[in-house]
C-alpha cells in the first residue's frame, strides 16, 4: 500500500490506517468496539441495523457513454447523472475521513476473469465480511496488487439530498463503471457488499463473451461439475454442500472457455431453522472466523437458530475453506447438468423433471419460485416470483443477454438440464407438505450419478414436463407426479392452469425482446 494508493482514495485526517489484518485482529478490533456479540460456537455475531436485507430501489448507474449503451434501464438498473454520484462519492469519502480504516485488497473471480476489488471502511466487522467473502491474495500478490475497483463502504453515511436529486431515499448503493468506483450509504447490510460486486461481474463478463451466473456448484470424484441456480429459500446452497462431493462456490459462478469458476472465497448461507442434522456441512462451518448475521442469541451465547424476530434473513459468513469437502482451486470443467431449483407453493410442479434446450431456456428467462404470504390474518395463498435468470436484481445487461450466452453453453458442451422443485406436494401450501429433502436428494442424486437417463418418462399436460416415472431412493414414486399426491383432483388441476397463466403473462416481457428464437413456446400450454 503506497503513498499514492492513500492520495487516489482522496480522504481527509486518516487515523490509523490497518491494511489487509489478520483474522484474530479484526475480530478483536470487532469486539474492542462493541459491533459484535461472541457466542458459543466461536463465531461472532452482528446485528445489522434496520436493514436485515438489501435495498433494491436504491441502486443506481452513472448514464454515461459507453456503460449506458450495455445497460438495461428502468426499476432494476436506475439512471443518475454524474453530477449525483459525485456528490454520493464526496458524502462517503466525508464518512470515512477523521478515523482509523481498513483497507481490504481482495480478488472476485479466478484466472483470465479475476478482477481486483479495493475496499475501504471503517466498520471492522464489514472488513471482517469481505475477507470473509472474497478470494483472499497471496502475500506476494499483494506486494504488487493494483485495483480494478474501488468499493466505498461508508455505511453511515446519509444523503441529505435525496429528494431534490429524485432518488428513492437517503440510501445508496451507485456504481460508476467508466471510473470504476462504486460507493454505498445508509445502510449497513453486508449482502450490499457482496451483491454489488456481483453486479458489476455481471457488467464485465458478458461483454467478454463469458456467463455470469448466480448459482451454486460443485464437482464429484469423476470431475463431473454440476451447477444448482435458484432464489432465496430453494436450497441452492444446501443442496450443493454435499459431503460426497466437492464444493467450488455456494452462489456466484462464472463460465468461460475454460470451465465453471467461483467469484468468491466464501460462503453466506441462510441460518433461519438450521438443522445441524440435515444441513451439517453448513453447521460445522460456524466457528470462529464465520460471522453470524441478526441471529437471536440466548443469555449464555447460545444461537436460537428458530427465532426469526429480527428477520427471516439470518445469515451466516464463512471463508470455503471452513467446508471440509471443498475444491481448492475454486474452479472446474464444463459442467455436465445443470440443475434448476424451484420453491413452488402451489405444489403442482413436480419434484424433478428433465428439460429440452428449449425449455431450459423457458425457465432460466422464467426464473420461477413462489413464496408464502404473511399468516398475520389467516393469508396463506402463495406468492408467485419471477426473477429472470435467477438473479434478476443483480443483471446491469438485459437479460436476454445471459439466456444468449446459456443457450451457446449448452449446446456447445451437451449439458443436461433439469428442473427440481423443493416447494410443496399433495397439495399447495396451507394444505400440502413441504417435500422431504430425503426425495429432493434422491433426485439429485439420480441427476447427478445418470441413473435418471435410464427412467421411463411421463409428459405431464399443461407445463409439458417430462417426469421419471420411478427413481432409486424416492420412498414412494407416486410423488414424482404431483397430481397423484393431491385428494382432490379437480383442485390440482385448476391450481395447475392457474399457476401456468402467471408463467405465460410473466414470459410477455420478452415478446419484443431481440432474440433468434421465440422460446415462449416451450413453456406450459392452456
Amino acid at each position: 500500500m503506497t503513498i499514492n494508493h492513500l492520495k487516489n482514495l482522496k480522504l481527509e485526517n486518516i487515523g490509523n490506517i490497518k491494511y489487509n489484518p489478520s483474522y484474530d485482529e479484526l475480530i478483536e478490533d470487532t469486539i474492542k468496539k462493541g459491533e459484535v456479540e461472541s457466542t458459543s460456537l466461536g463465531a461472532t455475531a452482528v446485528d445489522t441495523g434496520i436493514f436485515t436485507g438489501r435495498s433494491p430501489k436504491d441502486k443506481y448507474f452513472v448514464k454515461q457513454k459507453p456503460s449506458e449503451d450495455h445497460i438495461a434501464w428502468g426499476e432494476i438498473n436506475q439512471p443518475i447523472s454524474l453530477e449525483v454520484f459525485n456528490h454520493l462519492l464526496e458524502i462517503s469519502r466525508k464518512e470515512l475521513s477523521n478515523s482509523d480504516i481498513y483497507i481490504i485488497d481482495a480478488f472476485t473471480g479466478v484466472g483470465n476473469s479475476r478482477r481486483a476489488i479495493r475496499f475501504v471502511t471503517k466498520i471492522a466487522w464489514q472488513a471482517h465480511f469481505v475477507e470473509n467473502m472474497f478470494i483472499v491474495p497471496t502475500k506476494e500478490e499483494l506486494e504488487t496488487f493494483k485495483p480494478d475497483f474501488t468499493f466505498y463502504v461508508a455505511g453511515n453515511a446519509r444523503n441529505e439530498k435525496f429528494k431534490e436529486q429524485g432518488l428513492n431515499s437517503d440510501v445508496f448503493i451507485a456504481f460508476n463503471v467508466e471510473e470504476n468506483m462504486a460507493v454505498m450509504g445508509g445502510t449497513l447490510y453486508g449482502g450490499e457488499i457482496k451483491k454489488g460486486i456481483f453486479t458489476m461481474m455481471n457488467y464485465w463478463l458478458p461483454l467478454e463473451g463469458k456467463l455470469s451466473m448466480h448459482c451454486s456448484a460443485n464437482i464429484g470424484k469423476d470431475n463431473d461439475t454440476a451447477l444448482f441456480f435458484g432464489l432465496s429459500g430453494t436450497g441452492k446452497t444446501t443442496l450443493s454442500t454435499d459431503p460426497e462431493r466437492r464444493l467450488i462456490g455456494d452462489d456466484e459462478h462464472g463460465w468461460d472457455d475454460e470451465g465453471v469458476f467461483n467469484f468468491e472465497g466464501g460462503c453466506y448461507a441462510k441460518v433461519i431453522n438450521l438443522d445441524p442434522k440435515s444441513e451439517p456441512e453448513i453447521y460445522g462451518a460456524i466457528k470462529k472466523s464465520a460471522l453470524l448475521e441478526n441471529v437471536v442469541l440466548n443469555e449464555d451465547g447460545g444461537v436460537n437458530f428458530a427465532d426469526g424476530s429480527k428477520t427471516e434473513n439470518t445469515r451466516v459468513s464463512y471463508t470455503i475453506e471452513h467446508i471440509e469437502n471443498h475444491e481448492c482451486t475454486l474452479k472446474g470443467g464444463h459442467p455436465k447438468n445443470i440443475i434448476f431449483l424451484t420453491a413452488d407453493a402451489f405444489g403442482v410442479l413436480p419434484p424433478v423433471s428433465k428439460l429440452t434446450k428449449e425449455q431450459a431456456m423457458y425457465y432460466f428467462l422464467s426464473g420461477y419460485t413462489a413464496k408464502v404470504a404473511g399468516t398475520e390474518r389467516g393469508i396463506t395463498e402463495p406468492v408467485a416470483t419471477f426473477s429472470a435468470c435467477f438473479g434478476e436484481p443483480f443483471l446491469p445487461l438485459h437479460p436476454t443477454d445471459y439466456a444468449k450466452l446459456l443457450g451457446e453453453k449448452i449446446d456447445k458442451h451437451g449439458v443436461n438440464v433439469y428442473l427440481v422443485n423443493t416447494g410443496w406436494t399433495g397439495g399447495a401450501y396451507g394444505v400440502g407438505k413441504r417435500m422431504s429433502i430425503k426425495d429432493t436428494r434422491a433426485c439429485i442424486n439420480g441427476i447427478l450419478n445418470g441413473s435418471i437417463n435410464s427412467a421411463e418418462f411421463d409428459t405431464l399436460p399443461v407445463f409439458n414436463l417430462r417426469v421419471p416415472k420411478a427413481l432409486e431412493g424416492v420412498a414412494d414414486n407416486n410423488v414424482l407426479n404431483p397430481r397423484n399426491t393431491w385428494s382432490d383432483k379437480e383442485a390440482y388441476d385448476t391450481t395447475v392452469k392457474k399457476l401456468a397463466k402467471m408463467f405465460i403473462d410473466n414470459f410477455k416481457r420478452y415478446e419484443d425482446a431481440k432474440t433468434e428464437e421465440d422460446y415462449s413456446k416451450a413453456g406450459p400450454s392452456l
